[in-house]
């Protein structure tokens, strides 16, 4: 069974529960973590859950009067999802395993 880190687990969390829109850019999900995530390593751990199939990421559209660039937005994947729920269920039978 894969594993699944805290912070990879928290992401999932904030994915799946973004108020409906199902997906969030980096900063955002800091700021929603309360201090869980650090701006330094969210970028990180979303680009090896990437790696691993856990989340999908795509450019958003730029607004045409805004400057800048575009941000790149996070969702998370049914694969994703499928190894939290797994995660979960079992952290919750054997707690000392998911330590």
């Amino acid at each position: 069974m894969p594993t699944l880190p805290g912070k990879e687990a928290l992401i999932i969390e904030l994915l799946a529960g973004a108020g409906g829109r199902g997906e969030r850019f980096g900063l955002e999900l800091v700021t929603a973590s309360k201090g869980r995530l650090k701006r330094g390593t969210v970028y990180v751990t979303l680009g090896r859950m990437e790696e691993k199939g856990f989340v999908t990421s795509r450019l958003e559209d730029a607004p045409p009067d805004a400057g800048g660039l575009p941000r790149r937005v996070y969702q998370v994947t049914a694969l994703g999802r499928r190894v939290y729920e797994a995660w979960s269920h079992v952290a919750r039978l054997l707690p000392e395993f998911a330590r």
